[in-house]
């Protein structure tokens, strides 16, 4: 693929290596609808009817916390609102990485915004600590995708407007290796006859962390041996009862990170981290790069062509990656509650609006309206279709009790220390002590 670079921005959140959405939610990602049909488009500010008792009914001007990025994709959406209500949402640039902790520490108080934009997984912290407000999207659910919304909702409650999803994909370099593959064994036996003939040096490459491994991008893997993290709840949320990765299916994953590693078939190199795996693909040095969005427009840059290839699988089940999705929370204790609940279900679920965010942050926009015209963009479509697979990170707090052994202990058997089976077991055994407390 060629063409224009997709602008992409790397905003989600999660304890991997890329905490830093980073998450570097969101800021592009269940079972993800993405057709190129169905469901009605939200409804359009131009056809929303002002409400002339929202100036009454609380302070005449809304505040919004939003990063450097994004700001500038809302300006002229709080313009039409401001121009239909006579409220303005005043646009306040904060640091990424900061702006949750300081929104949950400072709505108790009164200080803080009538609302945010932030990644899906920020959800369980902010409900966990009463700081938003649950949303009704009513009709315009179906006009979202069903992924989107069900990322956005914690213990059987809407809580954010979505506009954007994200997920890893398997580039390749289609120099290299001309046709796709559908398993992990078919990818490594094409990545080394490309080493083999001379023309790569390395036949597959993902992104490790040195201290933290990196559980985001190994996930569909595991999950494709039938290993997950959390169990479902009755209303298909994630039950942090249900403590799953410990089971039969995540010791016969933990014994292929032996296999995949160091010692063994060095698929996944221990020493190659996110920042080396990028440049060893845009050196042409390998035919394969588990990723996500955030790097395509570098590879298209430099002139590589490539193909987004749908994640291959390592077992019998599905190669589901997590996806992220990002979008808009309406605070607790907003000063106007009425004025800020219209602005975000009538106006930020526009067209519009999510077109904006998309041109903004290039990522598959949650709004099945947007996505269809941001599909005519190959990478986004395959990024899109390729998130059809995936599940919602998990958004309950006790994720955040999951992260530091799940790293550490696939990284070592990457590494080729310690047993497997054992390993594991201690591993998921020290999660659930956590959890606990």
């Amino acid at each position: 693929m060629k063409g224009t670079p997709m602008k992409v921005q790397n905003t989600l959140t999660s304890g991997t290596s890329r905490r830093v959405f980073t998450a570097g939610a969101l800021s592009v990602v269940a079972a993800l609808a993405l057709s190129a049909c169905g469901g009605a488009a939200a409804t359009s500010p131009a056809t929303t009817t002002a409400k002339p008792d929202l100036k009454s009914a609380g302070a005449g001007t809304i505040t919004m916390w939003v990063d450097a990025e994004r700001s500038p994709a809302l300006k002229d959406i709080t313009a039409k609102f401001q121009a239909d209500t006579g409220i303005e949402v005043k646009l306040v640039v904060k640091d990424f990485a900061a702006v949750r902790d300081d929104f949950i520490t400072q709505v108790p108080t009164g200080k803080g915004p009538d609302l945010i934009v932030g990644p899906h997984d920020w959800v369980g912290k902010f409900v966990q600590n009463g700081v938003i407000a649950p949303i009704e999207l009513g009709d315009k659910s179906s006009a979202f995708q069903d992924s989107s919304v069900k990322a956005m909702t914690f213990n059987g409650s809407v809580y954010g407007v979505p506009y954007a999803i994200e997920n890893i994909a398997l580039l390749r370099n289609t120099d290299l290796v001309a046709e796709s593959a559908a398993t992990l064994d078919e990818v490594v036996a094409n990545g080394k006859k490309a080493v083999a003939d001379g023309k790569a040096k390395f036949p597959f490459l993902v992104g490790m962390d040195p201290k933290q491994g990196d559980p985001y991008h190994l996930y569909p893997l595991q999950a494709s041996m039938g290993s997950q993290v959390f169990g479902q709840a009755a209303d298909g949320g994630y039950d942090p009862k249900q403590l799953l990765i410990g089971d039969a299916a995540g010791v016969e994953f933990a014994k292929k990170l032996v296999a995949w590693g160091d010692t063994g078939e060095k698929i996944i190199n221990s020493n190659i981290t996110g920042d080396i795996a990028k440049e060893k693909f845009l050196a042409g040095e390998s035919p394969y790069f588990l990723t996500g969005p955030w790097n395509v427009p570098d590879v298209q840059k430099k002139g590589i062509r490539f193909a987004v290839d749908a994640l291959p699988t390592a077992g019998d089940k599905p190669a589901q990656p997590f996806i992220g999705v990002n979008g808009f929370f309406i605070s607790a204790k907003s000063a106007n509650a009425l004025a800020t609940n219209e602005f975000v279900t009538n106006y930020l679920t526009s067209e519009a609006a999510q077109d904006s965010m998309y041109k903004a942050g290039g990522r598959p926009p949650a709004l099945k309206a947007s996505f269809e015209k941001a599909a005519s963009d190959p990478v986004v479509e395959a990024f899109g279709k390729i998130g059809a697979t995936g599940v919602p990170m998990p958004a309950i707090p006790e994720m955040s009790a999951v992260w530091a052994d799940w790293g550490a202990t696939e990284l070592a058997l990457i590494k080729g220390q310690g047993d497997p089976a054992a390993d594991w077991a201690k591993m998921a055994a020290s999660i659930k002590a956590k959890i606990a407390g």
